[in-house]
């Protein structure tokens, strides 16, 4: 694995070598646009709102809306002028018990290691850390832009975890949420219930991406079967009618007890990659 970023962490006097690896991978499934007609790719044209003509790269600019309909060009000496320097350098301004955070703010986590001659002090940093339960709240520079990140203990590392701004979450006030719900006794005990016999340990392999792996399946067969159409697998399930909650929970416990997934969902499929297979 290449690392993405170098630099070091800082804090007061201290400053330790780190190397920067992605902490997590996701496999999009990507598709083309085709014409129904001939199945030709579709590919997209920089069009002019004005006129309609295509618009060359080179006559292209980057312009801000102030305004409905008015707009003031932005150049590359203006981005220069707002440039913030990239110092290579996670900087921990503050550190914070983890249970303040809320887990809304955390965004991308990234692995960090310890270059030659920082093991110690990057060990010390990690184990204040974990017997101290807080995290350290930093700045750093990723590919020219500045985000808000967070320094956590997880296991024997260090992890860096980009976070969002406050002004970056979006208020919730507009939500209609109720606040005093007239629950009867009853149904608060059976949910209880049901959550008690749901509940188990967690381990993060049993969950598995099923959606991906079924537009696989279907890829395949149509693959196979010369693009025709696949048999559909079923239909969506109804919410739940809020009148029939009670009868809802009480069938929602009998599954449980009898072992049967209360959900409707497919046991996890086994995660592997499947190899597309020439049509015939």
């Amino acid at each position: 694995m290449r690392a993405i970023w170098k630099g070091s962490i800082s804090f007061s006097l201290i400053n330790i070598p780190i190397a920067l690896y992605p902490a997590t991978r996701r496999e999009e499934l990507k598709f083309r646009l085709l014409r129904a007609s001939d199945l030709s790719p579709v590919n997209y044209k920089r069009v002019a709102d004005a006129d309609g003509k295509e618009v060359p790269w080179d006559q292209i600019v980057k312009g801000y809306e102030y305004e409905k309909g008015k707009f003031i060009v932005l150049k590359d000496d203006d981005f220069k002028r707002a440039d913030i320097e990239a110092t290579q350098s996670v900087e921990i301004l503050d550190f914070v018990e983890l249970e303040e955070i809320d887990p809304i703010f955390f965004d991308k986590p990234y692995y960090l290691e310890p270059e030659k001659r920082g093991e110690k002090a990057y060990t010390l940093l990690r184990e204040a850390l974990k017997q101290s339960g807080k995290v350290g709240i930093a700045k750093v520079v990723i590919k020219t832009r500045q985000h808000l990140a967070s320094v956590k203990p997880e296991k024997n590392l260090l992890v860096l975890e980009l976070m969002h701004f406050a002004e970056e979450i979006i208020d919730t006030k507009e939500l209609k949420i109720p606040s005093d719900p007239r629950l009867g006794s009853k149904e608060l005990d059976m949910a209880k219930d049901l959550i008690a016999k749901m509940s188990g340990k967690w381990d993060a392999s049993q969950y598995k991406d099923e959606y991906r792996e079924a537009i696989m399946q279907v890829i395949q067969k149509k693959v196979e079967s010369g693009g025709k159409e696949v048999p559909t697998r079923g239909t969506a399930r109804k919410p739940t009618n809020v009148v029939d909650l009670v009868s809802v929970l009480q069938k929602s416990l009998q599954q449980a007890e009898k072992g049967k997934p209360t959900t409707g969902k497919r046991k996890p499929a086994t995660h592997h990659k499947r190899k597309l297979k020439k049509a015939a």
